[in-house]
């Protein structure tokens, strides 16, 4: 039961804020529904009890994924605001262009153009406000779908969608997507000398 309770941790945490259902879980780890379920009421406990751990274990909509605990949302707002947060890394500046220009877009399809697992940056541009959910694919897991916010065209400065830059069309399209775009227009962004990794 451990190593399960283990492994579903692991995919729970890759999955991020897009979650995951029993049967994906039963399904990618080759086990059945019971140990599932089993496995999961066990990690809810133990993440609940445990008064080290900043996370818990929540299911809205028959989607399994993990949250931080509610009496620490001061401090994750507070951290989202502060100055040093402001700064878009290259990383993010990346993962809201393709979001912006193909919006809606899931994870799989964020992940595939940049070609790196990108559910650690849509947790940060969430927090950030700059990108939010707009709905959910009707196919196997019901994926999420990314779009940009009012806040994100107050960021930058946008009247509307047709505002951003022109770009090649190959640039979307499994080409990397360079931090340029969002400066085309001399917008104030600023970004960290290295990658952030997600």
């Amino acid at each position: 039961m451990e190593s399960l309770i283990k492994r579903i941790h692991g995919i729970l945490f890759v999955a991020g804020n897009e979650g995951v259902t029993r049967e994906q879980l039963a399904n990618a780890l080759e086990v059945s529904l019971t140990d599932v379920t089993n496995a999961l009421q066990q990690l809810s406990l133990d993440l609940q009890h445990d008064a080290q751990s900043p996370i818990e274990l929540v299911n809205f909509n028959q989607q399994y994924r993990l949250i931080t605990k509610q009496e620490l949302e001061f401090d994750v707002e507070k951290f989202a605001q502060s100055p040093l947060t402001q700064q878009l890394s290259r990383a993010a500046i990346e993962t809201l262009a393709i979001i912006a220009y193909r919006q809606p877009i899931t994870r799989m399809g964020i992940d595939e153009t940049r070609g790196v697992q990108s559910s650690g940056m849509l947790q940060r541009l969430l927090l950030r406000d700059l990108i939010k959910e707009v709905g959910r694919v009707e196919a196997p897991g019901r994926p999420v779908l990314y779009g940009t916010t009012d806040y994100f065209m107050d960021y930058f400065g946008l009247t509307t969608l047709e505002d951003l830059p022109e770009i090649e069309p190959l640039a979307l399209h499994g080409q990397p997507v360079n931090e340029s775009l969002f400066s085309t227009k001399q917008w104030e962004i600023e970004y960290f000398d290295e990658e952030e990794s997600d």
